[in-house]
């Protein structure tokens, strides 16, 4: 298998002098193309940091980090962005819908920023798949929390990525509305969706195909 994101000694400092902040330590790492994988550890310990970086939004402070064999580290903010919107999509805790928008319209806004050719019928061919085309109208404040986030998976879906990165994706969810959220990621994954889960729940872990364990900014396994 080929290694769609690989990091070597991955570094990220916030902060100077008195008040530096070591988020990431040393951290290398491959992740191979059609992985699901859960990243978990303690709060503080760098996961959302790392998350951060994998996707672009972040920079490291020291390493190289790869993807695709083509190096990110030092890449403009255009490219990044470029990169951020046509390669990865992102699904987060709290959702991050706009509210005032329909559930569509949340779904198409990825499209704005992309060059991609995607269809806007793609938008109802997703809400569909994930059970909401009778919702599509409804604004996003009038939903549940297991509706908001599928709306929210399928907004991550909507440029056709190659790498899903959520971030405690079921984190604000009940039991069974979690379980629903990871079988849809991991429906996904079997259709050749890289995705990466940054969890607290050994439950969404144990549905990943591997566990990655990081503590105070250090891998502690792979």
């Amino acid at each position: 298998m080929m290694s769609i994101i690989k990091l070597e000694n991955i570094t990220k400092i916030y902060g100077k002098k008195d008040n530096e902040v070591r988020a990431l330590s040393n951290v290398s790492l491959s992740i191979e193309k059609g992985e699901i994988v859960a990243v978990v550890g303690p709060s503080g310990s760098g996961k959302s940091t790392l998350l951060n970086i994998i996707g672009c939004i972040d920079s490291p402070t020291e390493g190289s980090y790869w993807l695709d064999n083509s190096l990110i580290k030092n890449s403009k903010q255009k490219d990044m962005a470029r990169i951020r919107n046509e390669r990865f999509g992102f699904v987060v805790q709290d959702f991050a819908l706009v509210e005032r928008y329909t559930v569509k319209k949340n779904v198409l806004i990825p499209l704005s920023y992309s060059s991609k050719k995607i269809s806007k019928n793609r938008a109802d061919e997703l809400l569909e798949r994930l059970g909401l085309s009778e919702k599509k109208n409804v604004l996003a404040s009038d939903l549940s929390g297991g509706q908001r986030q599928r709306v929210a998976i399928a907004r991550a879906l909507i440029n056709d990525p190659d790498i899903i990165l959520a971030d405690e994706p079921t984190g604000a969810l009940d039991k069974n509305t979690g379980f629903e959220v990871m079988k849809i990621l991991t429906e996904l994954n079997e259709e050749g969706k890289t995705i990466i889960v940054v969890t607290h729940n050994s439950r969404v872990a144990e549905m990943c195909s591997r566990v990655i364990t990081i503590e105070d900014g250090m891998i502690r396994n792979t």
